[in-house]
């Protein structure tokens, strides 16, 4: 009888630099289009951001309408009883409200289009 001689050794290595990523094909991308669990994970965090940013937007726009009857009502309470408040009102319309909710619908939508390039960027690989 002979003595059992050990295994033989194996060099085991990784897949080639080259090999790992076709060009031209992402493999988020695929992921996304195959409709994979790892792809609607991405896409799920693509929608969670978004919703995040528009209930922001959502809260901040129903604070500010919220306060607008504290506002129309602060002269009649500061300044006693006068005649018409109408120009009052179109000055915290015209001046305060709708430059904050234009401001307000600018940062969300420079925030909406920033989720997208940051989610293109995942799928894409940069």
């Amino acid at each position: 009888m002979s003595a059992a001689q050990p295994p033989r050794r194996e060099v085991v290595t990784g897949v080639p630099r080259g090999a790992r990523r076709r060009p031209g094909h992402a493999p988020a991308s695929s992921e996304i289009s195959e409709q994979t669990a790892l792809g609607t994970v991405y896409v799920r965090s693509l929608m969670r951001s978004q919703l995040r940013a528009a209930l922001y937007a959502l809260g901040t726009l129903a604070l500010l309408v919220g306060t607008l009857p504290l506002l129309f009502a602060f002269p009649v309470a500061v300044l006693g009883s006068f005649s018409s408040p109408e120009p009052y009102v179109w000055v915290v319309l015209g001046v305060g409200v709708y430059p904050l909710m234009w401001l307000i619908a600018r940062w969300y939508v420079r925030r909406a289009e920033r989720n997208e390039e940051d989610f293109t960027g995942l799928v894409e690989g940069r």
